[in-house]
């Protein structure tokens, strides 16, 4: 009967064999059955008795490759790209059929183990993992089915249950465990009890009792908790409860090494005299110790609870112990030990995110984003000197020029319509309303002018934009950095007054800029006008006339700025994701948020620089700088003038910011340079990988499909499991390389 792929079977079941040409005949009828899943892919197979072990093995091959392909894990490898691999590798040749053996796979294939004065033992058990014939030859069926282990998400743990099912019959039994455990370095140092009840819950009273896969990853899992007891209890040989700082290190080292990064190991005996009294390690202090390592994910999760998502605050124990009193699984003995990490890595008595992650047990990481270009401009921000501190100022500014020529090319349109209603006078001129509305404007603009009106001015717009923007985005990174500290902590006062730096500083470009866009911009008001160019308006104004308007530019540009910064890092990242990062999507849109509020509270300021800087046509009112304009305009037109063309400033301003520092970050992110310095918060491409990382898999390039993971997988099983093998013969010692 058809069936779909089996998204996570593993080799062939209880009871048989893969060796290809040695048993073609083999009935399969105890093979594992093929569970049905919703994959596209559908394949006949049966397990009935005119079914020998090869047909059934290149269906499985066949749909597992597929699934795994449209699931999204690793890509299988082809038969042939495998059997010229396994043909390179394989030493023994038995009626005509390669074979491998096990020093040819674990040795020269994976390269786990040295080649000179290795344990063969241990070898030989490893080797085992993909012999599931157990006759001490690995066939290719065997070789090819293996690959396809390695690509399904539980490999881990599916990689360390046939370690353990040394006859190949799908089970695991007492003596199958205690055959393995007792050639572990582990077991060598601190040996375990298997009489004890832990062991009986499982294989039985008798100890008879055959353990399936799933319930041995459980096992395997819980082995690790009952181990660590049993040497607790070891190491308190007066029965006193206590054990001493140096035993606990030896402890977490030897079986929770898994558990622990290397800062965290680096402090085991501090944290042990500071946390628990003296010298001495209490064994609820070691339970709690153990539990808040596993539990670090939900410990991550209380602190972004108490600070509503904000990475940078940090929090006290109080506060944390508030957060979490809904979470019975952390207690206060695990907070405290908490703090006394912290502190004891970062010198603090508050907590912020990054603590966590130092603390947190190793996770692998992938790219979200591919990065066109990247430059370790420094080993370490120690090395950070005053030469790279401007060339990160001049990457910064390159940067932001051309997300500020992006950004005002994409608004400009609006940003003409919004300069046309704000010069339009209104009072004591009969006729003189040329628009009623921004709509009515952009309309007219197009029937009279031309789709190119709407660009009138673009080319000097773009011309001071780019210095513009760039200096007020490398002037505003640059202050924060100053107020930042080495947690990535920034005051809001420190925000503000960053943000007011980079819009005061702008002026010596955006003064010169407004006024030449600004005269070109409404000079298709006038019928049958002589064409102004930007070199004509520039020469008539002169380097003073440029700067005319000037105290009504920087009382738009330091607020504005003073307001949209602070604005834009707290959205931003109120729009992070759960890991902290910000999909391009919330960047465009934090951005234009931000420029709501910026853009609306300045107009006033923005109308009194427009009408500064336009030469009033005959019969309009000139102004004599800031004060006088502003008491002319209330008088003759009222307080509502003030706020003409709010809305288009609004609709021309945010849009124009979401798109300048969506692409100033993006370019930040693409073409990555590492002064030491910090980078734009939620920038960073890594989050927690599924599966194995891709820096951590093989570079050899015979390790193709499931076996790039081959060397990770086989290295988890004593990384995350503690079961180290001996890898040198008994009595050698291995001679440590000069260092």
């Amino acid at each position: 009967m058809p069936h779909a792929c089996p998204p996570c079977s593993g080799l062939p079941g209880p009871g048989t064999s893969a060796k290809g040409a040695k048993d073609t005949e083999t009935p399969v009828s105890n093979l594992a059955p093929l569970p049905a899943s919703s994959c596209r892919h559908k394949a006949t197979r049966s397990s009935g008795p005119g079914m020998n072990v090869s047909q059934w093995l290149k269906g499985f091959l066949l749909t597992e490759g597929h699934c795994l392909e449209s699931a999204g894990y690793l890509k299988r490898a082809s038969t042939d790209q495998l059997q010229d691999i396994f043909n390179k590798y394989a030493s023994e040749e038995v009626d005509g059929v390669k074979y491998m053996r096990a020093g040819d796979f674990i040795q020269r294939f994976l390269g786990f183990i040295p080649d000179k004065d290795f344990n063969e033992e241990s070898v030989k058990l490893l080797g085992g993992i993909v012999d599931t014939s157990k006759d001490g030859l690995i066939s290719f069926p065997e070789f090819q089915a293996f690959e396809g282990l390695l690509c399904v998400p539980d490999a881990l743990y599916k990689t360390a249950f046939q370690l353990f099912d040394t006859n190949g019959n799908g089970m695991v039994s007492f003596d199958e465990f205690v055959e393995v455990v007792r050639k572990t370095t582990l077991h060598q140092r601190m040996p375990f009890n298997f009489d004890g009840n832990f062991i009986k819950l499982y294989f039985g009273k008798d100890k008879k009792r055959l353990i399936s896969y799933s319930e041995f990853s459980q096992f395997l899992h819980d082995f690790h908790e009952v181990y660590a007891m049993e040497a607790f209890r070891k190491s308190d040989k007066d029965g006193s409860g206590f054990i001493s700082a140096m035993d606990f290190q030896d402890i977490m080292v030897s079986i929770k090494s898994h558990l622990l990064t290397k800062d965290v190991k680096a402090n085991l005996v501090a944290a042990a005299s500071g946390g628990s009294g003296g010298h001495r390690v209490s064994f609820p202090y070691f339970m709690a110790f153990n539990s808040l390592l596993n539990n670090m994910e939900l410990i991550k999760r209380i602190y972004l609870n108490a600070t509503n998502g904000n990475r940078n605050q940090e929090v006290t124990k109080e506060e944390f112990l508030h957060s979490a009193q809904m979470m019975s699984q952390i207690t206060p003995l695990e907070v405290d030990i908490l703090f006394v990490l912290c502190h004891l890595l970062h010198q603090t008595s508050r907590i912020v995110y990054s603590d966590l992650q130092s603390i947190a047990p190793e996770q692998y990481f992938k790219q979200i984003t591919n990065r066109l270009a990247e430059i370790k401009a420094v080993s370490s921000p120690e090395e950070r000197g005053a030469v790279t501190q401007v060339l990160e100022s001049a990457y910064r500014f390159t940067l932001g020029s051309i997300a500020g020529a992006v950004g005002a090319t994409a608004v400009y349109p609006i940003d003409l319509v919004k300069t046309r209603m704000q010069n339009q006078r209104s009072g004591s001129f009969v006729g003189e309303l040329m628009y009623r509305n921004s709509i009515d404007c952009f309309k007219k603009v197009i029937r009279h002018e031309g789709v190119t009106g709407l660009y009138r001015g673009l080319v000097p717009q773009l011309m001071g934009v780019a210095p513009e923007k760039a200096i007020k985005l490398t002037v505003n990174d640059l202050v924060r950095d100053k107020f930042t500290d080495k947690k990535g902590n920034i005051p809001l006062w420190g925000e503000i007054l960053s943000g007011g730096c980079a819009g005061g500083s702008q002026v010596i470009f955006t003064n010169p800029l407004e006024i030449v866009k600004i005269r070109l911009q409404v000079a298709g008001e006038i019928a049958n006008s002589t064409r102004l160019s930007a070199w004509s308006v520039v020469r008539e104004l002169g380097f003073f006339g440029l700067y005319k308007g000037s105290k009504a530019c920087f009382l738009r540009d330091i607020p504005f700025s003073a307001i949209y910064f602070p604005a834009y890092a707290h959205v931003k990242a109120k729009l992070a994701d759960e890991n902290g990062y910000n999909h391009p999507l919330t960047l465009l849109l934090a951005g234009a948020i931000a420029g709501i509020p910026a853009a609306s509270l300045v107009t006033p300021a923005d109308v009194i620089k427009t009408r500064l800087q336009v030469v009033a046509r005959q019969g309009q009112t000139t102004y004599n700088g800031v004060i006088d304009a502003f008491g002319k305009i209330m008088k003759e037109e009222g307080p509502r003038a003030f706020w003409k063309g709010s809305v288009a400033r609004v609709c021309r301003s945010s849009p124009q910011f979401g798109v300048t520092l969506l692409t100033y970050e993006i370019l930040q992110r693409l073409f990555y340079v590492d002064f030491g310095g910090t980078r734009p918060a939620g920038s960073e491409l890594n989050v927690p990988a599924v599966g194995i990382a891709d820096e951590v898999k093989s570079t050899n390039p015979d390790h193709v499909g499931g076996y790039q993971v081959a060397l990770p997988i086989f290295q988890g099983i004593e990384s995350k499991f503690g079961l180290c093998l001996p890898k040198f013969r008994t009595g050698y010692i291995p001679v440590k390389p000069s260092s």
